[in-house]
């Protein structure tokens, strides 16, 4: 059974900034650990060191039993730097290519020197050609190339509902990215490999998926370190927590581990933040105490020379002291302040009247006032999206039946894909002073609540998804909405950043409409809109997960 190990691990950024200085932790066999922390911290660059994908500049990385990863974009990104991202496939890649790139290196290149023999033969059909086809056959075969293919069906049977020889060559793009990461998670669950390295493998699946996916990782004997902010799974899914932490300064990042689960992980951290600040304490206490002593008999010496050895063991032992140096700082808590500050609208902020959404949702009649917070409830593929792009004005959703917003009803969008190409090649601080007309000193202000001022130089694209997420809802304070219309909000936010946009949510003077599969954050709103698989509307006094048994009582 495998394991991970990293010991002392250094790595620096291209800028020369440090981001870990000596990270060390140990994954047992057949544990199912969590990686979690700020966004930004280094967690993503740390699977990626353990993956290979990057080099540490010092340190080691030990794995045993093979190794399963799970990137943290899969399939084709979409991203404009995509040929940059590890693991990242061609925008016309197919479930085939998907199912390839996971696999074992012996399976991947025989699958892809049986591609390319097929495609050597389809240009020139000749003796030489055939020869060549029927020998990446032959070296498939020996592979064991054709038990993955039925191993494949199974996967492609349960993430998609068809065999694998019909869904092979569909298009990656024709799935969502639900259906993406449920597929990798299949196969990576079935294939040979003792250590699975998961990063934010819940992102985009419902809350089925997310409950199949925190058994999958509970049953399976492998060794699985995950990243997540969902707090849910990580509730029922992890053994332990490791928590990466950024320091003061230009100090790097830390690396804590608790050996509980995520129920007292925020008690215990807590009490391991006290210490730091009790042990600062003392320290400061005895070496006020130490300079005291050592001016009293310097003054007591120059009267009585017999006191002078007193005076130069005080000096001594306050050197000594010094020299030791004050207790470690405790890890720097991130600072995030999200003031959503909205303004009073009309009573009626949206109505809908035999709304349907052409090819997903029947007609349905809906009234929402302001100050309402709702959540929108409901599987991958629903129309759940569709609806909040349709209230933000998208023509492009179809429809039948009529809405309107009310009157001062300004709304706001946050897309789950922070798919914003416009925003490409621009730095953070300068999105912010030039859509909103800042200067310096008050878009530096507004970017140090989100904890983006050290990201002011950085373009939009090489920001990490959380990152960009914090950005996008900065541009939401500072449009002034008065409805928010937020799809998946916490898909990328770690933990603080989801705790701070509930606050905000909380403090907001307006309306809010929220597409979510976090069962954490669903608790906090007031009204539950039910986007059912039978194509039907409904609302439920409570968040729904289990459809099929609503269904039943209804």
């Amino acid at each position: 059974m495998g394991h991970v190990e990293i010991s002392h691990l250094e790595y620096y950024l291209p800028d020369g900034r440090v981001l870990f200085d000596d990270a060390s932790f140990r994954v047992g066999e057949g544990s199912a650990v969590a990686l979690v922390g700020a966004n930004g911290a280094g967690k993503t660059t740390l699977l990626r060191m353990i993956a290979g994908d990057t080099q540490p500049h010092g340190g080691t990385v030990t794995v045993s039993g093979g190794l399963g990863v799970m990137r943290q974009f899969v399939g084709t990104t979409g991203r404009e730097d995509q040929r940059e991202t590890p693991g990242a496939l061609p925008a016309d890649a197919s479930v085939r290519d998907l199912l390839v790139s996971v696999a074992p290196q012996r399976i991947a290149v025989a699958a892809r020197t049986v591609d390319a023999a097929e495609l050597a033969m389809m240009a020139q059909d000749d003796e030489k050609s055939q020869m060549a086809y029927a020998q990446a056959l032959a070296d498939w075969a020996d592979a064991g190339g054709y038990e993955y293919e039925t191993d494949w069906d199974v996967c492609t049977t349960a993430a998609l509902g068809m065999p694998f020889d019909r869904a092979q060559f569909r298009g990656l793009n024709t799935l969502s990215g639900g259906e993406q990461k449920r597929l990798v998670l299949e196969a990576l669950l079935r294939g040979p490999e003792e250590v699975l390295l998961l990063d934010e493998p819940d992102n985009y699946l419902d809350v089925p998926g997310k409950r199949w996916l925190e058994e999958a990782i509970r049953s399976t004997s492998k060794t699985v370190l995950f990243i997540s902010h969902d707090r849910e799974l990580l509730s029922r899914a992890a053994d332990k927590i490791i928590s990466v932490e950024s320091g003061f300064g230009g100090g790097g990042s830390s690396v804590w581990v608790h050996g509980g689960g995520f129920e007292s992980f925020h008690e215990a951290r807590k009490e391991r933040f006290a210490r730091f600040e009790e042990l600062g304490r003392r320290w400061d206490e005895e070496h006020a105490k130490l300079k005291k002593l050592v001016v009293t008999l310097r003054q007591a010496a120059s009267v009585s020379h017999a006191l002078a050895t007193r005076y130069a063991a005080a000096q001594t032992r306050l050197k000594k002291f010094e020299d030791a140096g004050r207790p470690e700082e405790p890890p720097r808590e991130q600072s995030i302040s999200m003031r959503l500050k909205g303004g009073r609208t009309g009573v009626r902020a949206v109505t809908l009247e035999k709304l349907g959404l052409t090819g997903l949702m029947m007609p349905f009649d809906l009234e929402v006032y302001y100050g309402e917070r709702v959540a929108v409830l409901g599987s991958n593929g629903s129309g759940k999206s569709h609806f909040l792009r349709m209230l933000a004005g998208d023509e492009t959703v179809a429809h039948t039946g009529t809405w309107k917003l009310g009157a001062r009803v300004v709304a706001g969008h946050f897309r789950q894909t922070h798919a914003h190409p416009e925003l490409f090649g621009r730095t953070v601080r300068s999105i912010v002073e030039e859509e909103h007309a800042l200067d310096r000193k008050a878009a530096m202000g507004v970017l140090r609540r989100y904890e983006l001022d050290k990201q002011e130089e950085q373009r939009f694209e090489s920001l990490s998804g959380g990152q960009q997420a914090r950005l996008m809802i900065l541009k939401l304070e500072l449009d002034g909405v008065t409805a928010l219309l937020l799809d998946e909000p916490t898909d990328n936010l770690d933990l603080e950043s989801a705790e701070a946009l509930q606050e905000g949510l909380e403090a907001f003077d307006g309306t809010v409409l929220c597409v979510t599969h976090d069962r954490w954050f669903a608790k906090t709103f007031d009204r539950f809109l039910v986007f059912g698989s039978d194509g039907k509307v409904y609302e439920s006094p409570e968040p729904v997960w289990d459809e099929a048994r609503v269904q039943r009582e209804r």
